[in-house]
């Protein structure tokens, strides 16, 4: 039985949308499974154009993006900043050759950095089990000193990352070691941003929002006078963003909570503007569906405990996600759920032999 498409996997419609005064849509390519397109945000002003989330590095993103702003009447040389919601290949990819070809600005969150080391996590949606929608000394803190163990390195709870494409992998690691050329030229941010900075934007000010939990430098920007929120990933209409557990944050899923009621806590928004789908109007009703859908995912480890006892990621993994969807990217997810349990002291965890965790509930 075949999956009904989510908004966000459908393949760009072709055309420049108009969404507000001076604020357009560009939808841009996607070869990662579970998304079709990137939304790039045309921000218009008298000086020429802000582009946000400007599509994934290489030629196919590079001619479509050429394509759209043509059609949009924007030439590239108008094109004066770019603004990166957060540091994942299909929002920063064209950043470096605009600014080494244009003089683009690039702007970011102050945390951006390029996650060579977790760029091997594609954005697929994760598909759970349900339809809807850590206790010794040893392992006091049990990820070797840190989640980021680098890309040949294992992860943090003993299993195997996601093996990126070979194409996809030379061109990261070109970007990497600044050897990229033009299709990959490395997006090194010339202004960064702190929570609550304005921004002008569009012809009027827009207001930096510090999201963390999706990404550690993921940003959101909101837009008083018109009531738009630019979301980047932090809340999609259809799915939910991936929390990954490989990241320098202590506890991504309880960031990624508070950012969610960040947003929410905003008076005047009229719509949601996602870097995926569609734009959506009930922001704060999205962010309750969000949280409800990972309470669910932690009401189900806490039930699953009582079959499995002591176990690793993997086999908690296998209770929180279908068949498909099993493997590093699920497991990553998984951890950084157990990981939240063990924090707010429900869970402990023992170390193997061979390096495997063990979660246990208490």
């Amino acid at each position: 039985m075949s999956r009904p498409t989510r908004e966000e996997q459908m393949p760009p419609d072709g055309k420049i949308t108009e969404l507000a005064p001076d604020v357009r849509r560009l939808q841009l390519p996607m070869s990662m499974p579970g998304l079709g397109h990137v939304n790039c945000y045309i921000l218009d002003d008298d000086r020429g154009a802000a582009l946000v989330d400007p599509g994934l590095p290489g030629p196919a993103n590079w001619k479509a993006l050429m394509a759209g702003l043509a059609e949009a009447e924007v030439p590239p040389e108008r094109v004066h900043s770019i603004i990166v919601t957060h540091s994942h290949p299909d929002h920063f990819g064209a950043a470096g050759r605009f600014h080494r070809e244009y003089g683009a600005d690039v702007v970011t969150h102050r945390h951006f950095r390029l996650w060579w080391d977790t760029a091997d996590e594609d954005e697929e949606a994760l598909e759970p089990v349900s339809s809807d929608g850590e206790n010794n000394e040893l392992v006091a803190d049990p990820v070797y000193g840190g989640r980021d163990t680098g890309p040949g390195g294992p992860t943090p709870w003993g299993g195997q990352r996601y093996k990126m494409p070979i194409r996809a992998k030379l061109g990261y690691w070109a970007m990497r070691n600044g050897w990229g050329g033009r299709w990959f030229a490395t997006p090194h941010p010339t202004h960064h941003v702190e929570d609550a900075d304005r921004i002008k934007l569009a012809r009027r000010e827009f207001v930096a929002i510090h999201t963390p939990g999706h990404t550690i430098d993921h940003l959101c920007l909101f837009d008083p006078e018109g009531g738009l929120m630019i979301c980047g990933d932090h809340v999609l209409p259809t799915i939910t963003p991936h929390i990954s557990g490989i990241t320098t944050a202590r506890d991504p899923l309880k960031d990624f909570f508070s950012s969610l009621d960040r947003v929410a806590s905003f008076d005047g928004v009229k719509m949601g503007l996602p870097a995926h789908g569609q734009p959506f109007t009930d922001l704060s009703g999205r962010v309750d569906d969000i949280k409800r859908h990972h309470n669910e995912r932690l009401d189900l480890l806490r039930t699953s405990s009582d079959r499995l006892g002591r176990a690793p990621v993997q086999d908690y993994m296998k209770q929180l996600f279908k068949e498909r969807s099993w493997g590093p990217m699920a497991e990553s997810e998984t951890f950084a759920h157990l990981e939240h349990l063990r924090y707010i002291g429900e869970v402990s965890v023992s170390r193997r032999p061979d390096d495997v965790l063990e979660y246990e509930f208490d």
